[in-house]
């Protein structure tokens, strides 16, 4: 079943715009990969190329060696859900279904197979689909996108109006994807889903790639050597880990952040020193601290500070 999604040197202008400046990634076989990014930072285009949507300028885009264009039955190659809002609303799920499945010669039992594996129930895939929710058009373009069991995913979004239930269900399904075999590609904004979900990441800003590495290595790279110490001997402790090489800042009331040293090593010092201490952990970077540091020079668009009122 393995299939590469394989993105070489992309470049699209759109007029005075450049939306991707040599974008490079693969998104490997047997994993979710997450694709972030702020806004205008090229995701939505590069997967719009991917899948034959837009035209690159230069560079090449392959799904399994084949660009999508020259894929026969490319539904049973790659399946993407771009925008869930992409759907006759007068037409029932069901029918939405059966229509994409009739263009690539699928069964209409796999219709059926489909809407179980995204838990839209038969009365649900009966109704019009312009009064389904947002998270009920997610489920059923995800059912879409599964139409020729792919096996290369390719989602924008699919967090997006889900409800916390919804929420934990996604986060196993992408999963059990993945471990399927598929090449699985999620572009997300909620980083604590994707941290929970994704084993690698690509991070782009301003149409280029910034990062391209495993979820676990980038939390390790950002977590650094920083420790959280709590003593009633704050200014003992301090002088102590300062005089040993580390820098250390005053939270709350004995509290201190210690950079530049080890945890253990800052257990080691208060011990010899005989100063008393209530608990000594590293500090454990969030996907989204690592995101921000990653994009912080790549963000279009920045708010200011509100005025504190007078």
């Amino acid at each position: 079943m393995e299939t590469t999604v394989e993105v070489t040197g992309l470049r699209k202008r759109f007029g005075p715009v450049l939306a991707l400046d040599g974008m490079s990634f693969t998104v490997p076989a047997g994993q979710v990969t997450g694709f972030v990014g702020p806004n205008g930072a090229g995701k939505s285009t590069a997967m719009r190329i991917i899948v034959g949507l837009d035209a690159a300028d230069a560079g090449t885009a392959l799904v399994g060696g084949r660009p999508y264009r020259s894929l026969r039955r490319p539904l049973t190659r790659v399946g993407s859900l771009l925008d869930a809002s992409a759907l006759q609303p007068s037409r029932s799920g069901r029918h939405h279904l059966l229509w994409l499945a009739r263009s690539q010669g699928l069964a209409a039992r796999r219709v059926e197979e489909v809407l179980e594996l995204t838990g839209l129930p038969a009365a649900a895939a009966r109704r019009r689909a312009g009064g389904y929710s947002l998270g009920m058009r997610q489920r059923l373009g995800i059912a879409a996108a599964l139409l020729g069991d792919p096996p290369a995913l390719l989602l924008d979004e699919p967090f997006n109006g889900m409800d916390p239930e919804g929420i934990v269900w996604m986060r196993g399904f992408l999963r059990s994807l993945a471990a399927q075999g598929r090449s699985v590609l999620v572009s997300s904004h909620l980083m604590s889903e994707l941290q929970d979900t994704a084993a690698h990441l690509i991070v782009v800003g301003r149409g280029r790639v910034l990062a391209d590495t495993s979820v676990a290595g980038l939390l390790a790279a950002t977590s650094g050597d920083r420790v959280t110490l709590r003593t009633p001997a704050a200014g003992q402790a301090a002088a102590v880990l300062t005089a040993a090489g580390g820098a250390v800042a005053g939270g709350e009331a004995g509290v201190l952040i210690v950079s530049g040293l080890s945890s253990e090593r800052a257990v080691m010092l208060l011990t010899r020193y005989a100063i008393p201490f209530a608990e000594v952990s590293a500090h454990r970077a969030t996907l989204e601290e690592a995101y921000l540091r990653l994009t912080g020079d790549a963000v279009e668009f920045r708010a200011a500070a509100p005025e504190v009122a007078r």
